[in-house]
């Protein structure tokens, strides 16, 4: 019998978790600013992605800000309240990766956080993919009790990082779980799991979604120059999702 393949949805907001359910995925990351690669949401989005949901699983980012993965002490702080108000909302899971200044993850840190996360499931993000040495990272993970490790295997999507993806699913063996992600498309999905022997995959699934505005000042952009409209936005889209579920 053929396994099944899970399928985790980076989800932008309450209401991408519900597409993502909708849909048929088993577990959301729930992430605010995507495009600095994720940032911790909100208490009210949060909630929200809770009260809508009735049987996905909704996996949290710890994540302060953009940039890095070496922190402050003000930040981990930060992380720490955060890490407490996922368990006071009686969220799945977190997701978090926290590095040294010489490229190596910072195990006493990562322990520190993973025992405050306790009994929450924890997955390291992709602070993994700018380590220094992923197999000794694989081992620290290991060690630590993190159940998965998201990974494009060190490069800047998930199907050229294939080789290196496999490697660790074969050095895992099972003690801990591999999950491909950054570039997970429909078209692709097959390869990736034929060739590095992975179970469960991450992607985004999003279609745009246009405003119902009918006056549009365009001439006043809100955020940064990448947007290409603000009368434009990205939704986790429950028909995507079930392709790659099927």
């Amino acid at each position: 019998m053929k396994p099944i393949r899970i399928i985790e949805i980076c989800a932008n907001s309450a209401q991408s978790c519900v597409e993502a359910e909708m849909g048929g995925a088993k577990r959301v990351e729930l992430c605010a600013g995507i495009p600095e690669g994720g940032t911790t949401p909100s208490y009210g989005e949060i909630m929200t992605a809770r009260e809508l949901t009735s049987a996905i699983d909704i996996n949290v980012i710890i994540r302060p800000r953009g940039g890095d993965f070496l922190y402050t002490p003000a930040e981990v702080q930060s992380m720490l309240h955060d890490i407490e108000m996922c368990k006071q909302l009686g969220v799945h899971g977190v997701v978090f990766g926290c590095l040294t200044k010489e490229g190596d993850i910072d195990v006493t840190l990562m322990r520190r956080l993973m025992d405050a996360a306790k009994p929450l499931s924890v997955t390291c993000h992709r602070a993994f993919d700018v380590c220094r040495d992923p197999f000794v990272a694989l081992e620290q993970l290991i060690e630590l009790g993190c159940d998965r490790i998201l990974t494009s295997g060190q490069q800047s999507d998930a199907v050229k990082g294939i080789s290196l993806i496999a490697e660790l699913v074969k050095r895992a063996a099972n003690r801990i779980i591999i999950m491909p992600g950054c570039g997970v498309r429909e078209e692709n999905i097959v390869k990736i799991e034929q060739e590095t022997g992975a179970k469960e995959f991450h992607t985004s699934a999003r279609s745009i979604v246009y405003s119902k505005m009918v006056y549009r000042n365009e001439n006043v952009p809100m955020g940064s120059n990448v947007v290409s409209s603000e009368f434009e936005t990205v939704e986790t889209d429950r028909k995507k999702v079930a392709a790659f579920v099927s």
